[in-house]
């Protein structure tokens, strides 16, 4: 078997993947160590016998996976360069500067190559897009000859696979089980509570649970009582949440319009939140089997929000602002950079969001034409897509030299940014460079698992004399680089930013850009309210993480 894979590079690439993956499943307690952990440790293993994939295919998949994770928090970025997303990105900064201040000085006391140093960074980090810059920068060091360079990249995996479990398994219990309770609060009770305030009522759901009367309804009703009654008024006695979508008076149906007199015996349906349908079926009259011709079907539509002037204003204000684009149409999901959030009334809009909306369809169309573009799930627009890789390619090639250090961004680095300018942009014209989200998501999955498995296979040789070499400061240095950020930002985030205390978890969780984290808070809250702090978090460090391997291997290198 094992010669099978040394002769078939596609049949190594595939079963680390594959195994990876599997093992990646397992789970100990709220902890499962995930794909990409379980990839690299299935590779390391498969490379420590001699089997290997050629170097370009990882060079290959690292610019798709930088340029999508880019392309992806593009919009998000833009968007969160304000005042509370920069109040947000204190922590990403800090974090930021923390790992590189902390890798630097466990590097030059424990006398320690390199690469091993970028790998600890990396690894404690939990950003995997790290070992890609840090590797690069690496490559462009001057004075070492090129075995030596290939061994320095291999510490890189090898130290970051070890940080990264035990990083991993820190930061989980820190943010899921310790932070609560050092913040005397139950996380699935205060989730619950800041919910309520931002919704306005005390509607919960346990997970796997569905609500037994949906949220949305249509309903036909018979005037009686509400003769006389106009639709504008019977409309702003719910503030919004119903809306009068069809009238019949004997054999015709009318035209809607505010104005409009209801009269007796009139069948009116009405489209809205059902505690707010049923308030106005309660001036109207009695409930009505479905009425020929107003028998109207509901449009449910994702868009893209490219409407610059409501990025940072919530739901609420938007309705109030803007009531006539926004009459009839009902938020029912928000996702942003690939999470979903609790679409409420107090919810902030950021510029790029996916948003959900139900209406009428004249409705939602002139919603859409207002406010964004409808995600399109067209093929891909490679032209669109491979020249933004070429730009950032290049980026990656400009070199600034220092003393006998030469810093670059590489190709991480310059996709990295020009995936973030070419996400952007596509949020702000949508009319082209198609890159549909699950594309997106699905190649910076594919391109960073590749990477991973292609970098554990070169790794895999280095990896058991490096790992006899430094068998407690691997560990210990991983968990003493999540422990310091964690806790820091915890103080900062309570003392300085006043943060509510669920979204402040998740905050945390996002400036570790850690997903199993976030995925585990989100377990134990039994909501998504933590994810409000995660999003804006993990979007400012996903880009500001993956350049501290340069800047960690320019400063060591200064010294070398």
């Amino acid at each position: 078997m094992l010669n099978l894979l040394r002769e078939n590079a596609v049949l190594a690439l595939f079963a680390c993947l594959a195994l990876g993956h599997l093992v990646g499943k397992l789970r100990i307690g709220p902890i499962t160590l995930g794909g990409i952990c379980g990839t690299l440790i299935v590779s390391m293993l498969i490379g420590a016998q001699d089997v290997g994939v050629n170097a370009d295919v990882k060079n290959v998949a690292f610019a798709l996976f930088i340029f999508s994770l880019g392309y992806i928090a593009g919009p998000g970025f833009v968007a969160n360069l304000n005042a509370k997303g920069l109040r947000f990105g204190a922590l990403s900064i800090m974090e930021a500067v923390l790992v590189v201040v902390l890798a630097v000085s466990i590097t030059s006391i424990g006398g320690l190559d390199v690469g091993t140093g970028a790998g600890i960074l990396a690894g404690a980090a939990t950003e995997s897009a790290a070992v890609g810059t840090a590797q690069e920068a690496i490559a462009h060091l001057s004075g070492i000859t090129p075995a030596r360079s290939k061994e320095l990249q291999a510490h890189v995996a090898t130290a970051y696979s070890v940080c990264y479990l035990f990083g991993l398994i820190t930061i989980v219990i820190l943010t899921s089980q310790l932070f609560p309770r050092l913040m005397k609060i139950d996380l699935a009770d205060a989730s619950r509570e800041l919910w309520q305030k931002m919704r306005g009522d005390d509607a919960t759901l346990e997970p796997g649970q569905e609500a037994s009367m949906p949220a949305l309804v249509g309903r036909t009703y018979q005037v009686a009582q509400g003769d006389g009654s106009t639709i504008a008024a019977l409309e702003d006695a719910v503030e919004r949440g119903a809306s009068i979508e069809g009238v019949k008076r004997g054999r015709k149906v009318l035209s809607v319009a505010p104005d409009l007199v209801l009269a007796t015996g009139d069948r009116v349906l009405v489209v809205g939140r059902r505690e707010a349908v049923m308030r106005v079926g309660d001036a109207l009259g009695p409930e009505t089997t479905g009425v020929p011709g107003l028998e109207s079907p509901i449009t449910v539509r994702e868009f893209v929000l490219t409407d610059r002037k409501l990025s940072g204003e919530t739901v609420t204000a938007v309705n109030h602002a803007h009531p006539v684009e926004t009459e009839g149409v009902y938020l029912t999901g928000l996702q942003r950079v690939g999470q979903d959030l609790p679409a409420t009334g107090e919810t902030v809009l950021r510029h790029g969001d996916t948003l959900t909306v139900v209406g009428m369809a004249s409705k939602v169309d002139r919603f859409q034409k207002k406010f964004g573009a409808k995600v399109r799930t067209e093929s891909a627009d490679w032209i669109y897509i491979g020249l933004g890789i070429c730009l950032g390619v290049l980026l990656g090639e400009v070199v600034i030299h220092i003393g006998s250090a030469n810093l670059t961004l590489g190709t991480g680095g310059g996709c990295l940014i020009s995936g973030l300018v070419f996400g952007w942009f596509r949020a702000t014209q949508p009319t082209f460079g198609a890159y549909p989200p699950v594309a997106a998501q699905t190649m910076k999955d594919l391109g960073l698992a590749m990477f991973i498995a292609v970098t554990g296979l070169a790794a895999g040789p280095d990896a058991g004399p490096l790992l006899k070499q430094y068998p407690l400061l691997l560990p210990l240095s991983g968990i003493l680089m999540v422990v310091v950020p964690a806790f820091l930002g915890l103080w900062i985030g309570r003392r300085f930013l006043k943060i509510e205390k669920p979204i402040l978890i998740g905050a945390i969780a996002g400036q570790q850009c850690s997903t199993p984290a976030i995925t585990a808070i989100t377990n134990t809250a039994n909501s998504s309210v933590p994810m409000l702090g995660y999003t804006i978090t993990y979007t400012l460090s996903n880009f500001l993480l993956p350049l501290t391997g340069p800047v960690f291997v320019g400063i060591i290198g200064l010294r070398t």
